[in-house]
């Protein structure tokens, strides 16, 4: 109870600023959170369903393996499916490989710009509280002359806008860190299995004459 009465009083003691930056920490966790499970919903073991697929493939059982991957909400497995299903309807499936990577990707990266905006945005905040509490301090030193701990005081109070600031930047770096990662490896097994795809496509017969895959 009383490191929450701590807490409180040091967040009044930052100013207004405190409340804007309350609210960017706010937007990092809901972030953070719904990457997580999205990312976690659209991911899987890329070497593990290549190996599942390629069988499949091999035997040109399309049926099946449309099947198997409507059966993963995994990113590789949709967009898989999303060529499959364009070779089963004389689409190019190509382009529809890339079409729904393209989309997919859009969607991975969804919110991560607003996590780079405020890795930005609120170390200028806390330094805007700190100045903005530097101000008032000498201007409490100028009414109340004679007494140093005045301006002492108010600078101290005044650098928690500051820190609070660097907390929350370093907050939303991390995250950010984080799912661009995840970004990049579910990008790379997109990628790879598009390849496997199309290789793999390329042996079966031409289900129209006026479509080619590419």
């Amino acid at each position: 109870m009383d490191f929450l009465t701590q807490s409180l009083a040091l967040f009044h003691k930052g100013g207004p600023v405190m409340y804007l930056l309350a609210l960017c920490s706010l937007v990092v966790v809901t972030i953070s959170v719904e990457r997580y499970w999205y990312y976690r919903r659209l991911s899987t073991n890329g070497v593990e369903f290549l190996e599942r697929l390629k069988p499949l493939l091999a035997e040109r059982n399309l049926n099946e393996a449309i099947h198997f991957c409507q059966q993963m909400p995994a990113a590789i497995s949709q967009i898989t499916l999303q060529g499959l299903q364009a070779y089963q309807q004389g689409d190019d499936v190509h382009r529809a490989l890339e079409d729904a990577a393209t989309i997919t990707a859009a969607r991975l990266r969804a919110y991560l710009n607003y996590l780079s905006g405020i890795v930005t945005l609120v170390p200028l905040l806390g330094l805007l509280g700190t100045v903005i509490g530097m101000i008032q301090s000498f201007s409490v030193l100028n009414i109340q002359s004679g007494q140093p701990m005045a301006i002492t005081g108010g600078v101290g109070e005044a650098l928690v806008a500051t820190a609070a600031g660097l907390c929350v930047a370093v907050l939303a770096f991390v995250a950010n860190i984080i799912f661009t990662q995840l970004l990049d490896r579910l990008v790379t097994d997109m990628e790879q299995t598009s390849a496997v795809v199309i290789a793999s496509l390329r042996k079966w017969p031409v289900r129209r004459q006026d479509h080619e895959i590419a």
